[in-house]
Order: structure tokens, then C-alpha cells, then sequence
């Protein structure tokens, strides 16, 4: 079973770049994804981010649950945003273009070219947080973190969640093995009411697995007076090189680029169909 957004080593360029510029192009990115609701930098910004994944090496198999979930999820959320707000997309963009039906349900291209750009936002959002989290060492993503100014204590307590999600669903596959073991299936023949009660018991056993866990990690640091100082050093230190500034000037780039069109369209929606 391959981990479940754990750190995948690969040798790619993706990997090679400094935990801090990656950060920083991530952040810098992700504001440029979430200010522009323009249809041409979201495909530009979806393309990018495909990219990055693609460059990353990262294997299928690790991330499918992931894709699958969002992708169904993402098809919830713009089933939803059509059945609260069915006419939001003509709304915005002032005029009306009935394509099937009629009353406040017609589905109008406005309404489908807003969801479209709603739907950009998870494929661009997506494979940039994978290529990101799965190509950053939780060591090296700490020190970026508290290298920009982040405290090494909010800084530490992200790096120990991204390690502890590959134990997490590793400690999930023993402990669903040992429930089946014991006759509480959750296989496909199991009747609801069984899977219900196994589910339950699962879920139990993992919680209390975990929380045994963070006891222990936390008596553990607390040996080692972890938080007794304003500062620490790290042990992962990574030099900036040509790469790093490149991928940085390519995020800022994008970013003024976000802003540019904010001010030409006259808001943060571009409007095809004035």
C-alpha cells in the first residue's frame, strides 16, 4: 500500500528545489488561483500546475484516492451552487443565454461557463498541493516555514502531521486487517448493520492507536525540552540555486500577471459574453 500523501522521493526537479522557494511559489501561486476568475490565466494556471505534477515523478497509484474524492466531491459542490444559486452565473456577467428548461432552473451558458471556472479551481488547486507536499521532505518544510518568519513551534507541528498521515493510513490498514481477523468484516458480501459495527470499531481502535501516539511523540519531546527556546537551528539546510529563483520569479510573474488582469477586466471576472 503506497502512503497516502507521505513524502515520495524521487529524483526530479520538482525535489531538488529549496523547501523555502517551493513554499513561496506555492503560496504566491495559490493567491494568483484564488484573486482571477479569468477563464484564459485559470487554463494557464491549470496547465502550469499539471506540469509541476507531471516534472514531480509522482506515481498514480499514490494519489487516485485523492483525484477520485475530489472529483466527487468537485461534482457535489457544482451540483450544489446549482441548485442554490442556479442563476448566480447570469448574475454576474449581466446577461442571459437560455440553453435548456425555463424558469429560475433554466441552464443558461452563464451559469455553465461560471461552474467551469468554479471546476478550474480544483484542477489547478489540486496537483499543485500534491506536487508540492509530495515532493517537500516535512523536515525541510518545516525550516522553510520558519525561515520566512513562521514560529519553529507552528512550524514543527506541520511537519509532524505530514509525517504522522503515512502512519496514520498505514496503522488504518493493520488495524482493518486485525477487525476482519476477528469477524467484523467490511468486505462487500457484509450486510450494512455489520459494516456499520465494524466501521465503528475501527474507527475507535484507530482513534485510540493515534491518540497512544501523540502521547508518546509528545513525552518525547518533552524530554528534549523541545519549546524552551525562542529559536532553534535545523539540521536541513538547503542552499538557494539558479532553480529556486527561477521557479520563485515564475510564481511572482504569474501573481502580477493575476493582478494585471484583475485591473484590465475591471474586476476579478472576465466577461466573454458583453
Amino acid at each position: 500500500m503506497t502512503d497516502f500523501l507521505g513524502y515520495q522521493e524521487r529524483d526530479s526537479i520538482v525535489h531538488r528545489l529549496n523547501a523555502t522557494s517551493k513554499l513561496l511559489a506555492f503560496l504566491l501561486l495559490t493567491v494568483a488561483g484564488i484573486l482571477s476568475f479569468d477563464i484564459r490565466f485559470l487554463l494557464l494556471l491549470t496547465a502550469f500546475a499539471g506540469l509541476l505534477l507531471v516534472l514531480s515523478k509522482i506515481s498514480w497509484q499514490s494519489i487516485r484516492i485523492l483525484v477520485y474524492l475530489t472529483v466527487v466531491f468537485a461534482l457535489l459542490n457544482l451540483i450544489l451552487i446549482y441548485v442554490f444559486a442556479p442563476q448566480y452565473g447570469v448574475e454576474l456577467y449581466q446577461t442571459k443565454t437560455v440553453l435548456i428548461g425555463s424558469g429560475d432552473y433554466a441552464l443558461t451558458s452563464q451559469q455553465l461557463f461560471y461552474e467551469l471556472l468554479v471546476l478550474l479551481k480544483y484542477c489547478f488547486s489540486v496537483p499543485l498541493s500534491l506536487a508540492f507536499l509530495l515532493t517537500t521532505q516535512p523536515s525541510q518544510l518545516a525550516a522553510g516555514l520558519n525561515r520566512i518568519g513562521v514560529s519553529y513551534k507552528v512550524a514543527y507541528a506541520f511537519s509532524l502531521t505530514l509525517r504522522y498521515l503515512p502512519t496514520v493510513q498505514n496503522e488504518f490498514q493493520t488495524t482493518r486487517k486485525v477487525q476482519e481477523a476477528r469477524g467484523f468484516a467490511l468486505g462487500k458480501k457484509a450486510s450494512l448493520a455489520k459494516k456499520v459495527v465494524a466501521s465503528t470499531r475501527l474507527l475507535l481502535a484507530l482513534a485510540f492507536s493515534t491518540l497512544e501516539k501523540v502521547e508518546t511523540i509528545s513525552d518525547a519531546m518533552a524530554l528534549r525540552r523541545f519549546g524552551k527556546k525562542k529559536k532553534r537551528t535545523w539540521y536541513y539546510s538547503q542552499p538557494w540555486r539558479v532553480g529556486d529563483w527561477f521557479t520563485l520569479a515564475v510564481a511572482i510573474l504569474l501573481l502580477l500577471l493575476a493582478l494585471f488582469l484583475v485591473s484590465v477586466d475591471g474586476g476579478r471576472f472576465w466577461n466573454p459574453f458583453v
